[in-house]
């Protein structure tokens, strides 16, 4: 394996913990502090695993423990620092027992299933600590929601003797280690679940996970290349960029990015939502951002768009529900339509303020809505080139106004999507210190005899070593939605508060953003330095700790 420079440097790294881990195995227990929409449904699903009290980890005397094996999974899509929630976990096992062993399931959940696996040695896991990616084990999107599929899990788990099992995932895997906890306990196998939260979007968040590990990497590297981007554009002084950011159900990402960056404009889907904002009400918004400050001689700037704003437009929303349900009973016969008739043909059968909206759209935005849809007969909203639906959009608009003699500049539009250029990248020295805590963390928690829980790390714009390791019960964060027609129970997830500190922050500046060439150029990520460089949190965190 060819080492590149950062890796060999980072090797050498050795993430922080909380103190209270460091020698801890006892457990302050407390009262769960949050409730459950629909508590009632939840108990009667989880009868084993709900009810259970917050966790807390506080120094102590190390125990010894007989030994045990552990299974961990990687499910989902990528976050940096999942090499270093294995990495804690591993450490965590061998400190209570050296003769514990790690085994990891190949390629996610379906690994489990299909009993595809490998043991984690100490070689190994030092191959890929402070690094990137899940290559460890590779993951998957399997769910594990079936009971054949929990039968032929426990299968694997006791011909390998696992009594733990680590699920490290987002909300709908997280969901599924509950459900999977819950059988494994109702029938007295003895196998133990513990989750971790993971995800870039940012969107697995409440009182007691602070925050999802990835989105600290994630977004100091968008934010890297968007101050490269707005350093271009105010060197050239000639184009408008409009950048898309990962984030289809919450803007997190554009939000914290936009905090570290000062662009000119940032949408905020939550607010587009809570304002009932029209596709055009966010055109003109930046058609005028963009005539204010070309008659400033300023024909230049950058526009952060959060991927999953075309769903939190009320219009748009409702367009696409109705298109979705037309399609569906009528597939065949719009497929018989000739190509050049097929918009006319939309048109016709939707809904006039509906078939006004898809009018509207540039021609590729409305093929697409009407053509690509994903296996369940629905569009595939996060294929929608949203940045250049917008900057086409804004054209018209500016040209119209050209003609009316309300804008005078040149508008030329640049089109940028970060995506996976985040995910696997090196983890900060905050997500490396975060992931191994967690990791270690689902050790205690193993060690105590624990399921149903997901691992969590509080105080994290502390230093690492005042943070406060514990656990969270995963049925303390779920309520009750609808699912493919059916009600499920789902573990929620957090979108942008327009009441929270961070976007108050955003909020305040904006509007000087908008018209002044305010941009902040980040540079890369920082692992070798003054702990204040090195270390610091997100703006997101800084701000919703009032720190």
């Amino acid at each position: 394996m060819t080492k590149s420079a950062l890796q060999i440097a980072r090797a050498a790294y050795q993430p922080k913990l909380p103190k209270a881990l460091t020698g801890a195995v006892m457990v302050k227990e407390g009262e769960p502090t949050q409730s459950v929409a629909d508590q009632e449904a939840i108990q009667k699903l989880f009868p084993n695993t709900y009810g259970m009290p917050l966790i807390q980890f506080v120094e102590g005397e190390s125990k010894e423990y007989a030994p045990m094996n552990v299974g961990v999974i990687l499910s989902g899509g990528q976050a940096p620092g999942g090499h270093n929630v294995i990495s804690g976990l591993f450490d965590g096992i061998k400190k209570l027992n050296p003769a514990n062993k790690l085994y990891g399931f190949i390629l996610g959940p379906g690994g489990l299933v299909d009993h595809k696996y490998m043991e984690l040695t100490a070689d190994i896991i030092d191959e890929y600590r402070n690094t990137g990616g899940f290559d460890i084990i590779g993951s998957g999107r399997t769910k594990l929601e079936k009971e054949d599929q929990f039968e032929k899990g426990y299968e694997i788990l006791k011909e390998l003797g696992i009594k733990a099992l680590v699920i490290i995932g987002g909300d709908d895997s997280n969901t599924n280690a509950c459900v999977l906890a819950e059988y494994y306990a109702a029938k007295n196998y003895g196998i133990q679940v513990i989750g971790c939260p993971k995800t870039i979007d940012g969107d697995l968040k409440n009182d007691m996970i602070e925050t999802s590990f990835g989105f600290d990497t994630a977004c100091k590297t968008y934010a890297e290349v968007i101050g490269n981007i707005e350093r271009d554009c105010n060197s050239a002084r000639k184009y408008w960029h409009f950048i898309k950011l990962m984030g289809r159900s919450a803007s997190h990402i554009a939000l914290e990015c936009a905090l570290q960056t000062q662009p000119n404009i940032c949408i905020i889907s939550e607010e587009v939502e809570a304002k009932n904002m029209s596709l055009d009400d966010i055109v003109t918004y930046i058609a005028q951002v963009v005539a204010d400050r070309a008659a400033a001689g300023n024909n230049f700037g950058t526009v952060l768009i959060p991927e999953g704003l075309i769903e939190f437009i009320p219009a748009m929303k409702r367009l696409i529900a109705e298109l979705n349900d037309f399609l569906a009973h009528n597939g065949e016969e719009f497929n018989s339509i000739k190509r050049s008739k097929q918009r006319d043909y939309i048109i016709s059968k939707l809904t006039p303020e509906n078939a006004a909206i898809y009018a509207s759209l540039p021609e590729g935005v409305a093929r697409q809505l009407s053509l690509d849809r994903d296996p369940h007969g629905n569009v595939q909203v996060s294929l929608i080139e949203t940045e250049k639906l917008l900057s086409e959009m804004v054209a018209t608009k500016l040209a119209a106004w050209k003609e009316e003699g309300k804008y005078v500049g040149k508008f030329a539009a640049q089109h940028h999507f970060f995506g996976y250029e985040g995910r696997c990248a090196a983890p900060s020295n905050f997500d490396a210190d975060y992931c191994y805590s967690l990791g270690y963390t689902a050790s205690m928690l193993i060690a105590n005899g624990k399921t149903g829980y997901m691992s969590s790390v509080r105080n994290t714009t502390a230093p690492a070593e005042e943070w406060i390791a514990g656990g969270v019960p995963i049925t303390m964060m779920m309520n009750m939605e609808r699912r493919h027609g059916e009600m499920k129970p789902v573990i929620q997830k957090a979108l942008v508060k327009l009441d929270g500190a961070p976007f108050k922050k955003f909020a305040a500046c904006r509007e000087a953003w908008a018209k002044e060439t305010a941009y902040v150029y980040p540079g890369p990520i920082q692992y070798f330095g003054p702990t204040e460089v090195c270390d610091e949190p997100t703006k997101t965190l800084q701000l919703e700790q009032a720190k």
